[in-house]
């Protein structure tokens, strides 16, 4: 999930009145959403900002929802709530699969996803492939909840496009995660949406009970229509089963939405899924259970029927990007 170009700064001076009697300077957080729409909180301060060979990076310190790291203008997580989006992201596939041992990770550079997949008692192997050494290190240096996880020796670091890693690779992996940045029109990610990939290189490299899971971006009911239907399109013209579900994700002020995909069914009872958390997961997982994965992959009826009506296939040619990136970072 990464854009172009820092978020800006901007700053206030109305009484806090939660800090202060008096008047106090505040500086906000502000992301363009659409053209008519942004997002902005409180900031307590930026703690750090750098430019890599490929994104522009900032941490930022907010009130509302703590650490935050920003990538390309777009935020990334937030400390008081990204567990909604990675559970999301990780548990579903691997409690589908019968006995999941070996993960590879195309993207997921600050490190959560892989934080996720190592509470399962049944993984031997976790490989994340990522392409910019430089956030790698920035997220290691600043967001220690994932230390472990960094540490951990059955994790394997990879610093490569993960469309090229993907190829040269003989193995091949029971779980395959996309944690990648947004499909941005002129940016590296959007080619690993496209059919040809899923195709061509993805497919051919997961086991025969393999699942692959991707994040699909907003999924609201504004927003699923940029890259949500299309990429869940695309993914049921490779797999026999394909299946959608969503989350709302407060930091990110909308629904979002992820899709997962096997030749191999992959459909588990409620009773089992719970009793698979419970055998399979070290420790307690803050937001989801059997009931809350039903939940979200059941799908109101505009999204539904946007699913079903979507006739959009992801290519190097006609691909849907996201809105809203490349905001410039400044303070006034």
């Amino acid at each position: 999930m990464f854009g172009n170009g820092f978020p800006e700064i901007h700053k206030d001076t109305t009484p806090i009145q939660t800090l202060h009697s008096n008047q106090q300077e505040c500086h906000w957080y502000e992301e363009t959403i659409d053209d008519d729409l942004k997002w902005s909180f409180a900031l307590n301060s930026v703690l750090h900002k750098g430019t890599s060979e490929y994104q522009d990076i900032a941490l930022l310190d907010t009130k509302r929802f703590g650490k935050v790291l920003v990538i390309d203008g777009k935020m990334q997580s937030a400390e008081r709530d990204e567990f909604i989006y990675h559970e999301c992201l990780i548990h579903p596939a691997l409690l589908c699969h019968p006995n999941p041992k070996t993960v590879f990770i195309m993207g997921g550079g600050e490190g959560s996803a892989a934080r996720e997949i190592l509470k399962h008692k049944t993984i031997e192997k976790v490989v994340m492939c990522d392409i910019d050494q430089e956030v790698v290190d920035f997220c290691r240096r600043f967001l220690t909840v994932n230390s472990d996880a960094f540490c951990n020796k059955k994790f394997e670091l990879v610093i490569k496009d993960a469309k090229v890693e993907l190829e040269k690779r003989e193995e091949k992996f029971d779980i395959i995660v996309g944690d990648l940045a947004d499909p941005v029109e002129g940016g590296p990610c959007y080619q690993l949406y496209t059919k040809s990939f899923y195709q061509n290189i993805l497919k051919p490299k997961l086991t025969p009970n393999g699942i692959f899971v991707t994040q699909a971006g907003p999924a609201g009911i504004f927003t699923h229509k940029e890259v949500f239907t299309s990429i869940y399109n695309t993914l049921k013209q490779v797999f026999k089963h394909v299946k959608a579900y969503t989350a709302h994700v407060p930091s990110f002020a909308d629904t979002w939405g992820w899709v997962m995909a096997s030749d191999q069914e992959f459909e588990v009872e409620v009773n089992e899924m719970d009793q698979r958390i419970e055998e399979r997961v070290k420790g307690e997982l803050m937001y989801l259970n059997a009931p809350s994965f039903l939940s979200a992959a059941t799908l109101n009826k505009t999204i539904s029927l946007a699913l079903e009506k979507e006739t959009e296939v992801y290519s190097e040619e006609n691909a849907r990007f996201i809105h809203g990136h490349g905001v410039a970072y400044r303070h006034t």
